[in-house]
């Protein structure tokens, strides 16, 4: 198992540190913008918005997988 540190500097290395809604909807497998939405909406992942725009710090994409991942076990 990868410590968190190492997780984030391998795992989604191409992405920036600041994330898209689109490109978090690809970091996640390929969800759809409705679903990515919702999750915003739901403060499912934390995020923070700049006008009309989502912004995902990628640290927190890491903490929403984390999660999912703990409800799955």
């Amino acid at each position: 198992m990868l410590k968190s540190n190492e997780a984030y500097k391998l795992i989604f290395r191409e992405y920036p540190d600041v994330v898209s809604v689109e490109q978090m909807c690809e970091m996640l497998g390929g969800i759809s913008a409705k679903t990515a939405y919702r999750l915003l909406r739901q403060n499912q992942i934390k995020h923070f918005k700049i006008g009309r725009t989502y912004k995902i710090p990628k640290l927190h994409i890491f903490e929403y997988l984390a999660v999912a991942q703990e409800s799955d076990a």
